[in-house]
């Protein structure tokens, strides 16, 4: 069983929760890939049972620029068949908090991809507590992956 974990982090806090979703997978008996989304090729995601995709919300409950190539290049793909998860940082002083997470969310499901769990939305950096749970979020791609296969 294969996951593919990637992101975009501006100042590590998405990152911090990427590398705790990988931990999870890995724990769970995954083979884990992790990227930042600048350097990744959204096609990459054929390849992979699992998904993870995360994202910082910039301004108004955008998606970062560094992150809109990647964005834009999963509309070539079908994903019917992969588990998902969204996760990623946010201010809540803005109007729409977390943001990114929905609009990663909605291009996924428009895909065909099952998310397996709503979104891990953090504010500014993750707690012990909100590591934790990127950490079973990961677990639970992994798990669930190995329940579709068997």
């Amino acid at each position: 069983m294969k996951v593919i974990v990637a992101y975009a982090s501006l100042t590590g806090n998405t990152e911090e929760m990427a590398e705790a979703i990988a931990a999870g997978a890995r724990e769970a008996g995954a083979e884990v890939a992790v990227r930042d989304a600048y350097d990744a090729d959204a096609s990459e995601l054929d390849q992979y049972d699992g998904i993870a995709v995360g994202a910082y919300t910039w301004g108004d409950g955008e998606l970062p620029d560094e992150f809109i190539d990647f964005y834009e290049a999963l509309d070539h793909l079908d994903l019917s068949g992969r588990k998902a998860i969204v996760f990623g940082s946010g201010d809540s002083s803005y109007p729409i908090f977390c943001g990114a997470v929905d609009t990663i969310e909605q291009k996924l499901k428009e895909l065909g991809a099952e998310l397996v769990a709503p979104g891990v939305k953090v504010e500014f950096d993750p707690s012990k507590d909100e590591i934790g749970q990127c950490r079973l979020v990961g677990r639970l791609i992994a798990g669930d992956v190995v329940t579709a296969a068997s």
